[in-house]
């Protein structure tokens, strides 16, 4: 498959180390696309929820792939998020075309575009909210396996898959944005330090959608996830678009078997035997009193 170029790529909340995460989707599209810049929007390796029994092979390629569009020319920003959180005591690392940040802001084509994963104006990742928003994690993690297993009967019986996951989502979501007034209030701080655009992560909505008030207005844009909706956002031809993936557009990635067990090369022959033999009978000949010159 030829790869797409694209000048701006962001991504968020794909939450690698969990079971909820499409690690395979995430590799097919990574294997798609030519961007300039990759933005990885917070929750990227969800810490939250990290065990280390499970990090499947298909999540490491994931990484492995990240890497790959870095070392081709690709510049990297990573931003963190609540599940990832902690990398922010590593703000500001910089190797080679990876960089890891907390927030940025981004000119593109004379535009300036605020960019930052959202949790900070989410009151349940703060003090003691922030336990109860832990253990939700587990109960979601929890409901989408639930879901995955009734896929699969509701498939077998020729019905349609429906997600349970993203219904108690959008509902939790509803409710949050409600109290926290998430998107307004990324919206109006955007329009008050004048900027055309603010990208957030975080909730697990791909949005985009002009905000105006008495002050201005501002292009409110977040990337989604890939949990439930295997969303991303794309800037190209000057314009940002909303990437939404599709199985039928792909041949599924190859991912290679590492349990695979390999016979050990026998690489010793007869020959350097002899001579390994023959070495070791002429060192115990040297006497205990000689001394060895340092080498060059």
């Amino acid at each position: 498959m030829n790869r797409r170029p694209v000048d701006v790529v962001v991504m968020s909340d794909l939450h690698l180390g969990t079971t909820g995460c499409h690690a395979q989707e995430l590799v097919n599209y990574l294997k798609s696309i030519s961007p300039q810049i990759l933005i990885l929007n917070g929750d990227i390796i969800d810490v939250w929820q990290f065990r280390k029994h499970f990090f499947p092979l298909t999540h490491m390629q994931v990484i492995k792939e990240i890497l790959s569009l870095a070392t081709k020319g690709t510049r990297v920003i990573y931003i963190t998020g609540n599940h990832d959180e902690a990398l922010r005591r590593y703000t500001h690392f910089d190797v080679g075309n990876i960089q890891l940040v907390d927030k940025m802001v981004m000119e593109i084509n004379g535009h300036l575009c605020w960019i930052f994963h959202g949790d900070v104006f989410d009151n349940t990742t703060k003090g003691s909210a922030k336990l109860l928003a832990k253990l939700g994690c587990h109960g979601y993690n929890l409901l989408i396996r639930f879901n995955r297993l009734l896929n699969h009967f509701l498939q077998m019986m020729g019905h349609e898959k429906m997600s349970l996951s993203k219904s108690v989502m959008s509902r939790v979501n509803k409710a949050v944005i409600k109290i926290n007034n998430f998107e307004q209030t990324a919206a109006e701080i955007a329009i008050e330090k004048k900027y055309e655009y603010v990208i957030c992560g975080h909730i697990h909505e791909p949005q985009m959608r002009v905000v105006e008030n008495e002050n201005g207005k501002v292009t409110y844009l977040n990337s989604g996830d890939w949990v439930e909706h295997l969303t991303a956002l794309e800037f190209y031809n000057n314009v940002w678009h909303m990437y939404t993936y599709d199985d039928k557009a792909f041949e599924s990635a190859k991912v290679v078997d590492m349990n695979k067990k390999v016979a050990s090369p026998d690489v010793v022959t007869d020959e350097i035997a002899l001579f390994i033999h023959a070495v070791s009978q002429s060192f115990h000949s040297v006497p205990a009193n000689v001394a060895f010159s340092k080498p060059f």
